[in-house]
């Protein structure tokens, strides 16, 4: 059993935003630690009028990823089935 790192996890989740948000759309994906938060995973996108960003926490950051990536497919799903 292969056990995934983060960097899968990330690449996992910068490659589901390309493929349905566009190429060239993913600025960052990326995790870092917050002392009074936790573990804080972030995607932004490139956007001239405004700053988009998914922003998820948790306490380990694989959990974080985890739940950033599970809202992305959320917002895929519900897109599509408009």
């Amino acid at each position: 059993m292969n056990k995934k790192t983060n960097t899968q996890r990330i690449q996992r989740i910068y490659q589901l935003c390309e493929d349905h948000f566009g190429n060239g759309t993913v600025r960052f994906v990326g995790i870092k630690f917050e002392p009074a938060v936790g573990f804080v995973a972030k995607v932004k996108f490139y956007d001239q009028a405004q700053q988009l960003s998914i922003v998820e926490s948790a306490d380990c950051s694989t959990e974080a990823l985890r739940k950033l990536k599970n809202r992305i497919k959320k917002i895929i799903k519900r897109y599509n089935g408009v």
